[in-house]
């Protein structure tokens, strides 16, 4: 069996380095939280947003444009499940999911709504600016995503270079985690490889937390590309593409 390959080519090509200041919008009613990320992100290089509920975020995202969104689960009046709908119906902007504990099904739902990843309270601040700028980096370019076009099966291409799928000629929304977990298993078509693997490719090494994550983005996947999507369960192990 091959191995897999973990070059670069998951990334979005319009991000910017966070020495230009990119802006983070904090969605997060507890104000001592809002006020502690507020301060690590900043110093971080980021320029920040605070929203005390889902209204007020959603209005500055479509007025400032983040590159990145913070969003607490239990938001007062609309919830953060809610609003990462919203944000879904009309946007591939990445998002980072503040939620409890205890609130595993509140995870899962969030990722199947297409939330990049999910930190639990309580949590360090510093943990949360790691998870940030590993999703932003994800979003920037590599050489050895230039140009680089692939296509599986019968009718799937991804490109890597503009981030986008297509499926018999029609272009395919993806969130971002999606997009990055089907280049990496294009990237590695033919090849069976387990959960823990996807994870380190994907997630990144440094990433924990469960590995029903992998078979969260897997059923999202199955469920926009069609059900004659080339990717195969394998018993005991994983997936494969192709």
């Amino acid at each position: 069996m091959g191995r897999p390959d973990r070059s670069g080519g998951c990334g979005r090509v319009s991000m910017r380095g966070v020495d230009q200041e990119q802006t983070i919008v904090v969605i997060e009613d507890d104000t001592t939280i809002a006020d502690l990320l507020d301060l690590y992100l900043r110093q971080a290089g980021f320029r920040v947003l605070l929203a005390p509920n889902g209204e007020r975020g959603l209005e500055q995202i479509r007025q400032q444009g983040p590159a990145l969104v913070v969003l607490d689960v239990g938001l007062p009046g609309i919830d953060g499940l809610e609003v990462c709908r919203r944000i879904r119906a009309s946007s591939v902007l990445p998002i980072l999911f503040l939620t409890a504990r205890d609130g595993e099904i509140d995870r899962i739902v969030g990722l199947e709504l297409g939330a990049d990843d999910y930190v639990t309270k309580p949590f360090s601040p510093r943990e949360v600016v790691a998870r940030v700028k590993a999703i932003l980096r994800r979003g920037e370019p590599t050489s050895a995503s230039l140009g680089s076009v692939l296509t599986v099966g019968d009718g799937l291409v991804v490109d890597l270079d503009r981030r986008e799928a297509f499926r018999d000629g029609t272009a395919v929304a993806l969130a971002n985690r999606e997009f990055d977990l089907l280049a990496y298993l294009a990237r590695n078509r033919g090849i069976a490889l387990t959960r823990q693997q996807l994870l380190d490719g994907v997630w990144g090494p440094d990433w924990y937390g469960d590995e029903r994550t992998v078979d969260v983005n897997v059923r999202q996947l199955r469920k926009k590309l069609g059900p004659e999507l080339p990717l195969a369960t394998v018993w005991g192990t994983g997936y494969r593409l192709g």
